[in-house]
């Protein structure tokens, strides 16, 4: 199965069409996205095309692949318009020998890690910079901000096919990759 994996749209329609277009182009089985969906938060600059209303019709136009976990900026309301769940803190997925702990990255995160084993894999956003590092034996991955990229980083996402992360940017250029071998 091949996931795409995205964070931090912040309510940018062009950022979340671009989004869309690269998961339709990496022909994904489904888009996991890490939270921050609609709204950019008080600490965040509008971003590009902030349109929160288009962005609810975009993903709600692919409802039925996306997995969704909650980002500090999302909330009960968002959950109204959405009709795909965003509410849940985590997600856990079992790649075989290695469990994956997808969350936002607020609470979990490198300096803070969830209850996992070593050659686990922890997925978090929130930080708007993409990340690979190790912390304890855990893999720490983040794949940046589809819309507000911050320390220069560009704006884009993550693949996971065949045993590898791949970081891409929204023009669908490869630029970081980490093989798992799981």
């Amino acid at each position: 199965m091949k996931w795409m994996i995205a964070s931090d749209i912040h309510g940018s329609a062009s950022c979340c069409e671009r989004m869309l277009q690269r998961f339709e182009a990496e022909r994904a089985d489904r888009l996991l996205l890490l939270g921050d969906l609609l709204y950019h938060g008080p600490r965040n600059d509008l971003p590009e095309e902030y349109r929160p209303k288009a962005v609810i019709g975009m993903l709600n136009g692919v409802k039925g692949r996306l997995l969704c976990v909650r980002g500090n900026c999302d909330c009960e309301v968002d959950q109204m318009v959405l009709d795909f769940p965003i509410l849940a803190d985590y997600a856990l997925l079992d790649l075989g020998k290695a469990m994956v702990f997808a969350t936002h990255g607020h609470v979990y995160h490198k300096g803070a890690l969830p209850p996992l084993s070593p050659g686990d894999i922890l997925l978090f956003g929130h930080t708007h910079v993409p990340e690979c590092t190790e912390q304890g034996g855990i893999l720490c991955l983040n794949p940046g901000s589809v819309s507000i990229p911050k320390e220069n980083s560009a704006r884009g996402y993550m693949v996971y096919e065949n045993g590898n992360f791949l970081w891409k940017n929204l023009e669908g250029k490869e630029f970081m990759r980490h093989p798992v071998f799981l």
